[in-house]
């Protein structure tokens, strides 16, 4: 899970009302980081408001869907903008 700088917009975290949801995109990450058949390592999420910005990278469309279901039931989220891209790797083997 790769997570961005913090920024308070001007203010001090401590003067932040406990109605702000500067917390949302913390719980967003850590519950999309524990989604089963999810690896999320290369996931970013961003929080503005109630909208949550995913982007990064997984190997499959399955995963891109997990990741925005985990998001968007998240409580508080509004809104998933979902930038995530499915690489779709796959091994191939290689005769001699």
């Amino acid at each position: 899970m790769v997570f961005k700088e913090r920024t308070f917009h001007g203010h001090e975290p401590e003067d932040m009302s406990p109605g702000d949801h500067h917390d949302l995109e913390t719980r967003v990450a850590n519950y999309v980081a524990a989604v089963a058949g999810l690896d999320a390592s290369e996931i970013t999420v961003v929080a503005n408001g109630s909208t949550i910005l995913l982007a990064g990278f997984v190997q499959t469309a399955e995963e891109v869907q997990k990741a925005e279901e985990a998001a968007a039931s998240v409580a508080g989220v509004s809104d998933v903008i979902n930038r995530i891209t499915a690489t779709d790797v796959r091994s191939t083997s290689m005769s001699s």
